[in-house]
């Protein structure tokens, strides 16, 4: 994709899709339906398949999967073997049956995730090669573009290759040709991809959790790089028709970890995984004298001081938790950090160079405004340093160095345990950085990283297990229209993403303000009942947030009070309800109090009946602008 500025391209914010593609021995139409399923927390409006015969077979609708599966049944016996299936989130075109995936031409029928930025260009040209198109869609091009090589070469693979190298912008195809039964086809630029190869069966996927009940060994789609699958073999072209190798990768997770286990929503099931992933991240970078490792040579010369400032850049909850990490690293290493939005980094033109370091954070480590900020950075001669959850993500490729997380699977698209990961990863890089700078000892680190391993898993684990007096205060302002949260200092770091989680879920509009800010306009919408959310877990600024309080209660305001235990005791809270969180080591207690307000936001969602994994509107990972 180009990312230039000023280039007058439409923003699509929320799109990511979902892809899936079956060729083997058993009938292909339950199987897309239920990797389809796996998907569906990608979010999607409209849901297709297409099967392999002559003429290819194609169901779409738009709506939930559920609506597919009964348009499926309606066909009858389908015993084709080979397919592809599309969750669609419309950009181009509205939803609806005939926008839906996949899309037909004479000789072929795709499915895509991402945007051709060139479409319209395309589409004129096509049209006086005498193509015409059913639907809106920017997908209908892509697929008449191929169609159009096709009737030239009759080759899939020169087809494919001929068309990309006109297409502008990013996409994922999987692509059945008429005339190639149970064959499958795929190529990727800047959306991901991946396939899999049993011996006797092959898939295509847009993510992991589709594959594991086939293989946990896969090939990452090297951008460009076409995939033919058949029942017998897979087989990879580079663009030039050259046949090429791919490197397989490995996943240690199993199908249960990307199922519920039991809970009834992924959320809740993710945010109760928080303790073992906290402790497995910390874990794994820790060198042998209990101190920050994290085996990237680089950062032994950040660590020196050896750059003029630190850029942190992230979408979302990845921005949220650089806010966190700023605090962090200003407090222990006395060091200057901005926090970026990624969608606007390059577009303000920031000033960063060869002696700066940009640290991106991103959960999938495909968020396009993510991937468009690194490339920028590296561009101006930043040392660019990667926090993603995703081995061999595009962020993990393209940076100068990466450090991984160990969140494992993250399903619902609201994130919990890998917000919590890249915390306990930017507290451990705030530790190196203030050894290195001479504000703290080693032994004084040592007894910091002792207590990110073992005693803050701990207390998180047991604000799970006091769980039910949350969910009663979720009940007490379910019902709100308006929530506002307060806090200073670290507190209001995770306010703003404790204020995103229920907004996000839950479907009430909420803001997190500085509780200083509170005179300078936001008091004035405080009523009679308006719930407010005080964070208290510092406590040189606990007076300061107590007064604030008092002025909400003073104007009818119902106040939750989320508050270190010991702090609780100590000062007099005027609140209707009072959640504590364990003592902690002050430092850490944003990492602890946020599990708090994930739980509030998951039981509110829950008490209003909405379906907490698939938020209207939202999808787990951007992956367009």
């Amino acid at each position: 994709m180009e990312y230039r500025k000023g280039n007058g391209l439409p923003f699509f914010n929320h799109i990511m899709c979902g892809i899936i593609g079956y060729t083997g021995a058993e009938a292909a139409a339950p199987k897309l339906l239920t990797g389809l399923r796996t998907l569906e927390y990608r979010g999607y409006d409209s849901a297709g398949i297409a099967l392999s015969d002559e003429p290819i077979l194609t169901v779409k609708a738009k709506g939930r999967i559920d609506l597919l599966e009964t348009k499926v049944k309606e066909q009858g016996s389908l015993p084709q073997t080979c397919g592809i299936g599309h969750t669609r989130w419309a950009t181009h075109g509205a939803p609806s049956d005939v926008n839906s995936h996949p899309h037909r031409t004479a000789h072929l029928c795709l499915v895509h995730n991402g945007i051709i930025e060139n479409y319209a260009e395309l589409g004129e040209e096509l049209k006086h090669d005498g193509y015409s198109f059913a639907s809106e869609t920017d997908t209908e091009i892509a697929a008449c573009l191929i169609d159009r090589f096709y009737r030239e070469s009759g080759e899939p693979v020169s087809a494919i290759a001929a068309a990309c190298k006109r297409l502008r912008g990013s996409y994922a195809f999987g692509i059945l040709f008429e005339d190639r039964k149970n064959v499958l086809y795929a190529v990727r630029k800047d959306s991901p991809l991946i396939a899999v190869h049993t011996g006797q069966e092959g898939v295509i996927a847009s993510d992991i959790p589709a594959v594991l009940a086939y293989s946990h060994t896969y090939y990452r789609l090297e951008e460009g790089v076409i995939a033919e699958l058949s029942r017998e073999t897979i087989r990879f072209w580079s663009p030039d028709g050259r046949e090429v190798t791919q490197q397989s990768e490995t996943v240690d997770w199993n199908v249960e970890q990307a199922q519920k286990g039991g809970f009834p929503y992924f959320m809740i099931k993710e945010i109760h995984e928080e303790p073992t992933v906290l402790r497995k991240t910390v874990e794994a970078r820790l060198s042998a004298e209990g101190l920050p490792f994290f085996g990237v040579k680089r950062i032994d010369e950040i660590a020196r001081g050896d750059f003029d400032s630190i850029q942190i850049v992230g979408c979302g909850s990845a921005m949220h938790i650089g806010l966190v990490g700023r605090t962090l690293i200003e407090d222990l290493a006395r060091i200057p950090v901005s926090v970026e939005i990624a969608s606007e980094f390059r577009y303000r033109d920031p000033i960063v160079g060869k002696r700066d370091i940009v640290i991106l954070i991103s959960q999938s480590g495909e968020t396009a405004d993510t991937v468009a900020a690194l490339r920028h950075a590296k561009e101006k001669g930043a040392f660019t340093l990667a926090i993603v959850n995703v081995i061999g993500s595009t962020v993990a490729r393209e940076a100068d160095g990466v450090i991984y997380t160990w969140a494992g699977p993250e399903i619902a698209v609201a994130t919990t345990k890998a917000y919590s990961v890249q915390g306990a990863i930017l507290y451990l890089l705030a530790i190196k950085l203030a050894i290195a700078n001479h504000r703290i000892s080693e032994k004084e680190a040592k007894t910091l990283c002792f207590s990110l391993l073992r005693e803050i898993p701990d207390a998180v684990q047991r604000i799970l297990n006091g769980k039910e007096k949350i969910a009663e205060t979720a009940r007490l302002i379910q019902n709100a229209e308006h929530v506002f949260f307060i806090g200073r200092k670290a507190d209001w770091d995770i306010c703003v993403e404790g204020s995103l989680k229920l907004k996000e879920i839950s479907y009430i509009h909420s803001e997190a303000y500085a509780t200083g800010e509170l005179k300078h306009g936001t008091i004035s919408l405080v009523t009679d009942g308006t719930p407010v959310i005080a964070l208290m877990t510092q406590e040189d600024v606990c007076e300061k947030t107590v007064s604030g309080i008092r002025e909400v209660k003073a104007r009818g305001a119902f106040v939750v009070s989320v508050c270190r235990e010991s702090l609780a005791k100590k000062y007099e809270i005027p609140c209707d309800a009072c959640l504590t969180v364990p003592d902690t080591e002050e430092l850490f207690s944003p990492l602890v109090a946020i599990t708090a307000l994930q739980l509030l936001a998951y039981y509110v969602s829950e008490g209003k009946g909405i379906d907490v994994d698939k938020p209207r509107n939202l999808a787990k990972s951007v992956t367009v602008e």
